[in-house]
């Protein structure tokens, strides 16, 4: 789930747990410590160093049935729930991935966060999530 106040995104429970795997494992801890936000600066914050660009990258496509549902769905209009689906789970893993390069780069943070959507060939969505890595500590 996904949480966006004052232009800062926060990750509130990215994994999934089962009775058997109910153990936050620690790189999950870790990338929930990093803050990624849409401005340039973070209030209360200081950048102390910048470590550039990160990206976070994810090609998805339904299935074939999938597909000439929505293709129906087209001619009586209304919402395709599965593209919606789709889209919206594509955001979250593309930001999970922003995390995990930030994280290998050393920043905590990630600033000026966007997205790019692009369609491959009429079949698949890339959904891109960038930003700059930046460390940064409470002023």
């Amino acid at each position: 789930m996904i949480v966006q106040g004052s232009g800062i995104f926060v990750t509130v429970k990215r994994y999934r747990t089962t009775p058997r795997m109910a153990i936050v494992r620690p790189m999950d801890q870790q990338l929930d410590n990093i803050l990624i936000t849409t401005m340039n600066d973070v209030p209360g914050y200081e950048i102390t160093s910048v470590h550039g660009e990160v990206f976070g990258l994810i090609v998805r496509a339904r299935n074939v049935f999938s597909n000439i549902g929505a293709q129906l769905r087209t001619l009586v209009g209304g919402e395709v729930a599965g593209y919606t689906q789709l889209l919206s789970d594509s955001r979250n893993h593309a930001i999970e991935r922003l995390r995990k390069a930030a994280a290998e780069k050393g920043g905590n943070a990630v600033v000026a966060m966007r997205f790019d959507c692009n369609e491959i060939a009429n079949l698949m969505s890339e959904i891109a999530a960038y930003g700059t890595a930046v460390t940064i500590v409470k002023r």
